[in-house]
């Protein structure tokens, strides 16, 4: 799988893409301005990093997005499992609920989800 790691602010750049796609990149540095608080020379040299590492396309001045957000998601997810919990989905899960408690509802579609796909989906 191609590595879909990214900094936070390409990360921060590459939501206001997704949320915008297509959208000129002109159009884009106004975005950014508003919602990040970048300067044009930001929002470019953010955009020209992500053209090379294949995130995006800038055809004609028109920027287009070629990996979903979903993918990188997922990418994100996998990675902070492997490097912070050795890979063990469970400890992940003891971890992020260790402070809170869950809901019923929250509760019944954790177990949904888990029976979805521990039949394979």
């Amino acid at each position: 799988m191609k590595d879909l790691m990214l900094s936070e602010s390409e990360y921060r750049l590459m939501d206001v893409i997704w949320e915008h796609a297509p959208i000129e990149s002109g159009k884009l540095v106004k975005v950014c301005e508003t919602e990040l608080n970048w300067k044009k020379s930001t929002t470019y040299t953010m955009l020209h990093k992500l053209i090379v590492k294949q995130m995006v396309a800038n055809t004609d001045s028109l920027v287009t997005v070629l990996i979903p957000r979903d993918q990188v998601q997922m990418f994100e997810s996998r990675r902070v499992v492997k490097r912070t919990f050795g890979g063990s989905l469970p400890s992940f899960v003891l971890s992020f609920l260790e402070d809170r408690s869950l809901s019923d509802s929250e509760a019944d579609e954790l177990i949904r989800i888990i029976e979805e796909y521990k039949k394979g989906k």
